[in-house]
């Protein structure tokens, strides 16, 4: 499902409850993880950058998800236990499923390697 949405707030009021809960909670984590991080919509899916894509998040048919740099996703894998993942995606039905700490840790290493890239651009 792409969301027409032009807001972060329009995409979560969009959702079912339990999908908005869990969507605002790794919200609140990636600002808190990178706050430098600009929050927009890309995609269809809520979406925040330092300079190139940070991370996205998004309410599919059948799953929620987190859109992330692949090869930090690959790095933290075996942290994710059984949730299905794809190349720099992580996919989880119910938030309890989705390991926060391990979540965080790719956030925040993603987000000091584009850090670094836009200061090499200075």
């Amino acid at each position: 499902m792409q969301s027409k949405a032009t807001s972060a707030k329009e995409y979560l009021a969009e959702l079912p409850e339990d999908r908005r809960a869990a969507l605002t909670k790794i919200r609140a984590l990636v600002r808190k993880t990178a706050p430098a991080a600009k929050e927009g919509i890309q995609y269809g899916m809520i979406a925040y950058t330092i300079g190139e894509l940070l991370c996205g998040l998004a309410s599919q048919k059948q799953y929620m998800a987190v859109y992330c740099c692949s090869e930090v996703v690959d790095k933290h894998r075996s942290r994710l236990g059984k949730l299905n993942c794809g190349k720099g995606c992580i996919r989880f039905r119910k938030l309890e499923d989705l390991p926060l700490d391990a979540v965080s840790d790719i956030l925040a290493e993603t987000a000091q390697m584009l850090e670094a890239r836009e200061a090499a651009k200075v």
